[in-house]
């Protein structure tokens, strides 16, 4: 291949017509940096510091010298709902929308912001309507999760079924624990009203839904039970075995009252004793401990529990065993094991919570919705004390 000389000469050129390239643009953004208001950078920078208050001074400062900026009235309305002060920032969205000159794709931004200032302030409604008015935009997927959020806050279980089934169809992610959930809560509904014959379809597709929901499982035996057939419920209720053993604690109680009312208790302490041997459980000792008492005596429950003790040492299990030592204790050492029993009951009472694995939120009863943080089955079946010991 020849080299030809003129090559040499291109250079030059190019090197020179990079050189404007990069001066145009150092001038542009100098330009720009220039226009910006001096406000604007005080405000970023008290939002760095976590200083809202101040933050939020400067841009309205930037808004008054610059009232067609949409992206600063965006931030000063989010500022305004993380403060609490809903109503400005429904004021400061509301003036958005107003504005004749706003693209299409802000416009639906600004909705979509004005729909949450609603939800924040409580006012289910209009969010609700909002959101709604864009489900047919490019903020469907935002505005189907706050739907499925006011509707289970509504309690309106039919609607957030919907609006679930809608989310997982675009894409959004799996729900099957959430719909399998809301079939549970209207079958639950209708058990207390006395219809069990409402609530078994309704299981029947939380079970559809997702196989390994426990809570629909727990329910169908309810069902059964309220219908009269015993053995079908403790068919049901052994299913839970299956689908997660730490659950079985959750249906021990239902477990031994179903085979005492068909005359076979020794079956269902046998049950439960097998289930303690793979996933030991203060709320499964205790429903065992008791009818231990009852049909074998004092003595096989003291054994029981002691054997619990030293596999799993707890607190817990330690006032179970205390309680089982002052029913046969002397006279002599009785008000001392009592006074003992009563110390190490005050701090069970601490330790006997369930704790949400996504908020930390603790309870002294289980729940399958999490009231702190709105979740979903995030509450393990065990006690704090039996997680700490297990990890």
């Amino acid at each position: 291949m020849e080299f030809e000389l003129w090559w040499l000469l291109g250079i030059p050129v190019f090197f020179a017509l990079g050189w404007i390239a990069a001066r145009v643009d150092i001038h542009q953004l100098v330009s720009e940096s220039r226009s910006l208001p001096r406000n604007y950078f005080k405000g970023l920078n008290f939002l760095l510091n976590e200083q809202h208050d101040k933050a939020i001074d400067a841009f309205i400062e930037v808004v008054k010298l610059d009232p067609e900026s949409a992206d600063m009235h965006f931030a000063l309305g989010n500022l305004f709902r993380r403060r609490g002060e809903t109503e400005r920032a429904i004021r400061v969205h509301q003036n958005l929308l107003a504005r004749p000159d706003l693209p299409l794709e802000q416009q639906g931004h600004a909705a979509y912001e004005l729909g949450m200032d609603y939800l924040k302030a409580g006012l289910l409604d209009r969010a609700e309507e909002t959101f709604n008015s864009l489900v047919d935009t490019q903020y469907a997927a935002q505005a189907r999760r706050a739907l499925l959020e006011i509707y289970q806050r509504e309690k309106e279980w039919p609607r957030a079924i919907e609006a679930a089934v809608g989310l997982q169809e675009s894409g959004a992610g799996a729900r099957q624990k959430e719909i399998a959930q809301f079939y549970c809560e209207l079958a639950h509904d209708a058990l207390v009203h006395l219809k069990p014959d409402e609530a078994m379809p309704l299981l029947e597709k939380a079970l559809q839904t997702d196989r390994k929901s426990v809570r629909a499982t727990i329910l169908t035996g309810d069902v059964l039970l309220a219908r009269g057939d015993v053995e079908g419920a403790l068919t049901t209720w052994r299913r839970v075995e299956q689908q997660s053993v730490p659950h079985v604690a959750l249906v021990a109680q239902r477990l031994m009252d179903g085979y005492t009312k068909v005359g076979r208790p020794q079956e269902g302490v046998n049950l439960l004793r097998s289930y303690l041997e793979e996933a030991s459980s203060i709320d499964l000792i205790e429903v065992v401990f008791k009818a231990v008492i009852e049909l074998d005596g004092v003595e096989a429950a003291k054994q029981l529990v002691s054997a619990e003790l030293r596999r799993t040492p707890t607190l817990l299990g330690l006032d179970k065993l205390l309680e089982a030592r002052m029913m046969d204790a002397p006279a002599a050492i009785w008000s001392e094991l009592s006074m003992v029993k009563n110390l190490v009951h005050g701090y069970t009472q601490k330790l006997a919570r369930y704790q949400c694995s996504h908020c930390g939120f603790k309870a002294r009863q289980f729940y399958w919705h999490c009231p702190g943080c709105n979740k979903w089955e995030t509450y393990p079946p065990r006690r704090t004390e039996e997680l700490n010991v297990m990890n």
